[in-house]
């Protein structure tokens, strides 16, 4: 690996670790060619959400023009291999090595132009198209990173992959109602909230009542439900993947019980799974992951021996 691709990598690792503790922390259970591909796949998501969200909020800024641009740039940086941006280029390798198809990224950068438009959604069917190209491609992409077991198709864990990208952002959407509600954006489905008599108004005045009580709850139901669809592509994965994907799982499965113990009071502030539960998820998965890596490396002179027989 040259050095500025090794310096373009290291830089997705930095946005990563600042940005996803969650993610973050899970992915050090990862194989480190895995793991780089991961933080590439992240930083660039991230820097282009950053784009939709940060350039809103500053004076002087277009964020759509610097989204059509960024996008245009990595495209063609997938397409050539090469760009002088370190985001750009490790996403270009990332996408090159794993052969990521072209179109999920299409799609994700379809969904992040949407936001800067779109500002609600009238049930959860319109929700989920949305989520197509912002977490659905994201399991996608991530999942011929991951790899999968002897005998399982792409195409076959791909549905789990599907379902986990979604339980993922469904869950940052119940986390930050408020920050979203903030930049005009609501990702609770109308059709939901109008039957619990909760409006956008009282969102933006972060007045908490019963019936967003009982919305929340609701939505942490329909969000379990897609964390149950997700669970058996786990042992679909390669061995040495699924323990980075368990630890995920119950990282931001904590979000939902940490919502649930504050009483679904979102608005108030910020919920999140405390650093002493991280790492002791991240602790109670690391020698399974050690072992998995293990088992693997013995089984590979076997496998080749075998076919050499």
């Amino acid at each position: 690996m040259s050095a500025q691709l090794e310096a373009a990598y290291a830089r997705c690792r930095a946005i990563a670790a600042e940005h996803g503790k969650s993610y973050f922390l899970a992915t050090r259970l990862l194989t480190p060619d895995r793991r780089q591909a991961i933080h590439a796949l992240y930083a660039a998501a991230r820097v282009a959400d950053d784009i939709v969200d940060v350039g809103a909020d500053e004076p002087g800024r277009d964020p759509e023009a610097e989204l059509l641009a960024w996008s245009g740039d990595a495209l063609a940086a997938v397409e050539s291999g090469h760009s002088d941006d370190p985001v750009r280029l490790a996403l270009a390798d990332t996408v090159r090595r794993y052969d990521i198809p072209r179109e999920h990224l299409v799609d994700f950068l379809a969904a992040m132009t949407s936001d800067l438009d779109v500002t609600g959604y009238a049930d959860l069917d319109a929700l989920d198209r949305y989520m197509w190209g912002s977490a659905s491609v994201i399991g996608l992409q991530v999942l011929p990173v991951l790899g999968t077991a002897a005998g399982v198709a792409r195409e076959e864990a791909a549905p789990h992959a599907i379902a986990l990208g979604e339980a993922f952002q469904l869950t940052n959407f119940l986390r930050d109602v408020a920050e979203d509600v903030d930049r005009g954006r609501v990702y609770l489905p109308a059709d939901m909230m109008a039957a619990h008599g909760v409006t956008r108004e009282q969102l933006a005045q972060r007045r908490h009542t019963p019936g967003f009580t009982a919305l929340m709850r609701e939505m942490v139901d329909v969000v379990r439900r897609r964390y149950d669809d997700a669970a058996p592509g786990t042992a679909m994965l390669a061995p040495e993947s699924r323990d980075c994907v368990r630890a995920a799982t119950d990282l931001y499965g904590g979000i939902l019980r940490e919502i649930e113990k504050v009483d679904y009071r979102v608005l108030d502030g910020r919920v999140s799974v405390s650093r002493p539960r991280r790492l002791a998820v991240f602790a109670r998965r690391l020698t399974a992951a050690q072992l998995a890596r293990v088992r693997v490396t013995i089984a590979q002179p076997k496998s080749r021996s075998s076919t050499g027989a």
